[in-house]
């Protein structure tokens, strides 16, 4: 049964130690973190992730997306979460959209009290650990996404599973 006053959820800032259990936290977009190596004649720097993405199980492999995503109204029902058990899935934003990350631990069924929220600060992306539960993407400020995800050719399972909370959720950034 669902409560009729929904439990308010408000959306921590976004950072690297609070969103371990669910992932990465990518950023360092401006000035080159301490782990980044110059390239190309040192006209550029490169930091490469030590994740792996886990892309190729089960016959899937690499997908790179641009999602344009509106902003949205907030507070925002939140009822049900999605989870990509096979491979990560990451959102960066290119334009310095602000977004919120709802999340839950690769459980079984994540129940109200087991959701968490971030908010990016627009120079900020995540990296979402395979199995983590989560919201479709919540744009704060309309922009553009770059996506990394698992895609997979016709006739190969889509790897996303659906729950509906038992409790909806209100999602507010006040």
């Amino acid at each position: 049964m669902r409560c009729l006053t929904p439990t308010l959820l408000r959306p921590q800032p976004l950072s690297a130690s609070a969103f371990a259990p669910f992932g990465a936290v990518l950023e360092g977009f401006g000035t080159p973190p301490a782990q980044a190596r110059p390239i190309n004649d040192h006209s550029c720097w490169r930091l490469d992730l030590p994740l792996s993405l886990h892309f190729e199980q089960a016959g899937g492999h690499a997908g790179l997306a641009i999602y344009r995503a509106d902003a949205r109204h907030f507070p925002l029902p939140v009822d049900v979460l999605e989870r990509h058990t096979l491979a990560s899935q990451s959102f960066i934003p290119l334009e310095g959209s602000r977004f919120v990350v709802v999340v839950a631990r690769p459980n079984a069924l994540p129940g109200p009290d087991d959701v968490q929220a971030f908010i990016s600060n627009g120079r900020q992306g995540v990296l979402l650990h395979p199995g983590t539960w989560h919201h479709a993407l919540l744009a704060v400020d309309a922009g553009s996404f770059v996506v990394l995800e698992r895609h997979t050719p016709a006739g190969v399972p889509v790897d996303c599973e659906l729950s509906t909370l038992a409790e909806t959720l209100l999602l507010s950034l006040g």
